[in-house]
């Protein structure tokens, strides 16, 4: 919870930044809505007609009070009352079609900018997770995508019919009298003149907004979670984190409340410029009227074009203002999406069929930070089917090794082969292929032990399930559950133990029988019985596999073909369990401390064998 109490992730902003209109940008967010021009056709197709078919009962109106109503033309006056209300009636028709065509529109974008980053992030290795806190990635995926349908149902769409409308109402007013029609139009540029300031402002709210979602969205992630729970109730801190909750709750609000006030007085004042233009129509046009130069009925619709004229005009003046808008979020994603992964795949990278196992380490040197290694020209061979322990004091590099082989990381010095080719030159699809992990602290998603069990196997068959459970030595207590395999497993499968998860873990990797087998003390944390379940399980596990095991607990690893000794990210000891007690270096002063801690027997004594 450090990251939450530290008050946000991501990258921050300066909110005296100044905001530049970015055609680049906007050109890429683009790219997201050109596949579907076909339907933005059809949208412009609507939107002409309705534009078009909006500037009709103004002068149906005009007709009926300068024509019908003097001349007494009942006939005239019905069918032209009947055109005022089935025109917006039949416009209101394609509307509604134009309306689903925009929502279509924005939830297919939608659906490609999200399948987009979700699929860039998996591609990330594991420093971009450690580095980010997994409330932020979630506001980007949700709220931020989320908010793409408003730019493109809204913004776009709205920008798009506005356009139509004033162009429209301003020919059809020049063409009914131009001297009205320039005193109409002369006060739109009064609309815009403000709208840069506010559209700045706009612009730094919005990405305030989405990155104060960001931090409460962490802080929920991390405090409800299962493990988050158990440590603010182990604690007592339900009281603390309660108010630390409501102060970024308060913050996002009052952001929010900046954001939807945020040039109030501008828009207070295009309301005014709205109620001028008809005082001056209804005073300029009065005077003609009165020197017979026009008609009423020319005033009368000339007031409802004013309506059709400066409510799209005003929301144009705002274009500016929601294109700044729309550009803090479009960054947003797109600064997730240039994320280079640190772990890429070559263009010209090689499937590997079934391996032998043969793995190894040539001069492997790594760093998390620079400057401060974690290995340093570390070599060692593992040849098919034996089995490789890694000891040594914690944080010596025996978790970074593992780490390496699948490429969760890439080397920054040396190279790891399997069978004789470097992995860097395989796909990372058929490369993790021939790698199961089982770690200390297992993963299980909130589904059934059998979805859990053909996560990395969907196509295995009952028979090869339990195969797998009976090797991993649980198949006896899954089906004995009252749901047997069809049990959910619950959050992080907290519903079972620590040796009933290491097992089910256990039996999911053998599911996938991979070529390689990688241990993470998985007996770190269990007890006598469950460790021997587990050791037995292990045992089956590692036969004609090659395996890299880790364990605090010596015992574990005392038949190795061979022990790798890691102190300080350097391989400082390699051997058989004999031959480095006999060494009296690090692993038998290892060795040496723990038997004793536990009673059993000491280093010079004998040993069973695997």
């Amino acid at each position: 919870m450090l990251g939450g109490r530290m008050g946000g992730g991501g990258v921050r902003y300066r909110s005296a930044e100044k905001v530049k209109f970015n055609p680049a940008l906007l050109k890429r967010a683009f790219r997201y809505v050109t596949p579907y021009w076909r339907q933005w056709l059809l949208v412009i197709v609507c939107l002409i007609f309705t534009s078009l078919a909006g500037t009709i009962p103004p002068l149906l109106v005009r007709h009926i009070i300068d024509e019908a109503i003097p001349t007494g033309d009942r006939l005239g006056l019905s069918l032209l009352a009947l055109g005022v209300v089935l025109v917006p009636l039949f416009a209101g028709l394609v509307g509604v079609g134009q309306n689903y065509l925009n929502t279509t529109i924005s939830q297919q974008v939608m659906f490609d900018l999200r399948n987009a980053l979700y699929t860039h992030l998996q591609k990330q290795g594991l420093k971009f997770f450690t580095d980010s806190r997994t409330g932020e990635v979630m506001s980007r995926l949700n709220n931020d995508v989320n908010g793409v349908q408003d730019v493109i149902r809204d913004t776009l769409a709205g920008v798009l019919t506005n356009v139509f409308v004033v162009v429209s109402t301003a020919i059809v007013i020049l063409a009914i009298d131009w001297r009205l029609a320039l005193v109409a139009l002369g006060i739109i540029p009064l609309f815009i003149i403000p709208t840069r300031r506010v559209g700045q402002a706009r612009h730094h709210i919005a990405r305030e907004a989405a990155e104060q979602q960001s931090v409460l969205s962490s802080h929920m992630q991390e405090t409800l979670s299962i493990s988050g729970a158990v440590l603010v109730k182990s604690f007592a801190a339900e009281a603390s984190e309660a108010e630390r909750f409501r102060e970024n709750s308060l913050t996002l609000m009052r952001t929010q409340i900046r954001r939807a006030l945020v040039g109030r007085w501008f828009f207070m004042f295009l309301g005014l410029f709205a109620s001028i233009g008809p005082a001056l129509i209804y005073w300029y046009g009065g005077w003609l009227v009165i020197d017979g130069a026009i008609t009423v009925g020319t005033i009368i619709a000339f007031i409802a074009y004013l309506q059709r004229l400066y409510g799209p005009a005003s929301q144009l003046a705002n274009v500016h203002v929601d294109v700044m808008g729309a550009m803090a979020l479009f960054e947003r994603i797109f600064q997730y999406l240039d994320i280079e992964p640190d772990v890429g795949e070559r263009s010209d990278a090689r499937r590997i069929g079934v391996a032998r196992g043969e793995l190894r380490f040539e001069h492997v040197s790594f760093e998390y930070v620079p400057g401060r290694p974690a290995l340093s020209d570390v070599s060692f061979e593992a040849l098919p089917g034996e089995m490789i322990a890694l000891v040594g004091p914690s944080g010596a590099g025996k978790t970074t090794v593992t780490y390496l082989v699948p490429r969760f990381y890439d080397p920054t010095g040396g190279a790891i082969t399997l069978d004789g080719i470097d992995i860097r030159d395989l796909t990372l699809e058929s490369l993790r292929q021939q790698i199961g992990v089982v770690s200390q602290e297992p993963f299980l998603f909130h589904s059934s032990i059998r979805e859990n069990l053909l996560y990395g196997r969907p196509e295995a068959t009952d028979a090869e399930l339990q195969a797998a459970c009976q090797a991993a030595n649980i198949d006896e207590l899954l089906r004995n559950l009252p749901e047997g395999y069809d049990t959910v497993v619950g959050e992080r499968g907290y519903r079972l133990s620590g040796g009933e998860k290491q097992r089910l873990a256990l039996a999911r990797v053998l599911l996938k029988d991979p070529r390689i087998l990688v241990l993470d003390e998985a007996t770190a944390h269990l007890d006598s019985t469950s460790e021997a379940l587990v050791q037995q399980a292990l045992a089956r596990a590692m036969r004609g596999r090659t395996s890299l095991v880790i364990a605090h607990r010596l015992s574990t690893i005392l038949a190795a073909d061979r022990i790798l000794v890691l102190d300080r990210g350097r391989l400082v000891e390699q051997g058989t369990h004999a031959e480095l007690v006999s060494a009296g270096g690090l692993y038998a002063r290892l060795y040496e401390t723990q038997f004793r801690e536990n009673g059993r027997p000491r280093a010079s004594e004998p040993m069973a064998t695997r």
